[in-house]
């Protein structure tokens, strides 16, 4: 097969994404008189929320997750539904007059000769020489499944919560979900409003958090409490934690020694913020299990040695954002899980910019991603006039 010919192009700023973050930051850049080239793999803009499950809505309120530039319609919910933040994306990318060029994946991200900025290589033999690279690709873009047991033994269907669109194709059978961060929790849900008899299995101790707590958004409350010293912010938030959500022990679900913000901070760990699954848990209508020991022909031992029967294994076992992979010959500062530690590129990597990777911050990764946009259009905005 011959090779693919060598296209080149030439741009000031290449965005990589056009997710939230890679928007944020065009539309950012755009309101500076600065234009990017924009590029994404996928057919579409927002390709990411036009695949997450039906259920699915922001856990975050609509006046602190609109992006720069152009608030959530005044028609939209508090939390907005999935179809909304599609629908608003793409009416935001119109707005900022942002023209992905769409279908481009990305390969290598190069260091050009002479530190003359970067190359950017795409599958389709494209050459993307620029000053500036903002990498936007997103936390989330690499389906994370942990290898299970004698998984070749098990007679049913394992699926990555990726995969999940509606409880529809798993109506009579019994579903084993793995894992309960946000997702998991709200893939249980979904299968028992639709009838479909679910369990979790839940191997550490977690953090949960009602979505409003006596009509008050727990969003806005985090924000508030973040703003305190850490002791106290953390004091604060593990009484409201306890008298809101309690000891759910007796369920098969333990609480984590530190605190929500905590967990955030230091962890990267989003608490889970619960719209039902726990009391569907409490009504007995969710079974919490322990971690899996093996599959089993027709179903799961657990790790207290009982044994259950299950059609479908579903991970939701999270994702990795693997930005690693992008730049070969650039080692780049990553976190514990694998997501880059500086917002602007620093000493062999100046000139990149990573936005939309850091998930330690009170508020919301939307939130996070409007201040690190125009973060980032101010730097660039700079660096050009120098």
């Amino acid at each position: 097969m011959d090779p693919k010919p060598t296209t080149r192009t030439d741009t000031d700023t290449l965005i990589i994404g056009a997710g939230p973050a890679g928007l944020a930051t065009a539309a950012c850049l755009a309101q500076r008189g600065k234009r990017a080239l924009v590029i994404d793999q996928a057919p579409e803009v927002a390709s990411s929320w036009r695949h997450h499950y039906e259920r699915v809505h922001l856990h975050t309120v609509k006046t602190h997750s609109a992006l720069p530039g152009l608030p959530f319609p005044d028609s939209a919910p508090r939390y907005v539904s999935r179809q909304g933040v599609v629908d608003y994306l793409t009416r935001y990318a119109d707005h900022h007059g942002i023209e992905p060029e769409l279908g481009e994946t990305v390969v290598a991200i190069e260091p050009a000769p002479h530190g003359a900025g970067w190359i950017t290589r795409t599958a389709s033999g494209r050459l993307i020489v620029s000053r500036q690279v903002v990498v936007a690709t997103g936390a989330n873009r690499r389906p994370r499944a942990p290898a299970l047991p004698h998984r070749e033994r098990f007679a049913g269907r394992v699926l990555h919560s990726r995969e999940y669109r509606n409880a529809q194709p798993f109506a009579g059978q019994r579903v084993l979900v793995v894992g309960m961060g946000n997702t998991g929790a709200e893939i249980a849900l979904d299968l028992v409003e639709h009838g479909v008899r679910a369990a979790l299995s839940v191997r550490s101790p977690l953090n949960i958090v009602y979505r409003d707590v006596l009509g008050r958004p727990t969003q806005l409350s985090s924000i508030l409490l973040s703003k305190l010293p850490p002791a106290l912010g953390d004091a604060a938030a593990t009484l409201l934690r306890n008298l809101s959500v309690g000891d759910l022990g007796r369920y098969g679900l333990h609480t984590a020694r530190a605190s929500p913000l905590r967990q955030l901070r230091e962890e990267g760990k989003t608490p889970v913020i619960d719209v039902g699954t726990v009391a569907r848990i409490k009504s007995g209508d969710i079974q919490v299990y322990p971690g899996i020991q093996t599959l089993l022909h027709g179903g799961v031992r657990f790790t207290d040695g009982t044994e259950h029967p299950f059609d479908t294994v579903l991970l939701a076992t999270g994702y990795d954002a693997a930005v690693n992979e992008l730049f070969p010959s650039t080692p780049l500062p990553l976190d514990a899980r694998g997501m880059p530690t500086d917002v602007v590129g620093q000493g062999t990597l100046t000139g990149t910019y990573f936005v939309g990777f850091d998930v330690r911050q009170s508020g919301g990764l939307l939130r996070t991603i409007a201040a690190q946009a125009q973060q980032v259009a101010d730097h660039i905005a700079s660096a050009s006039r120098d």
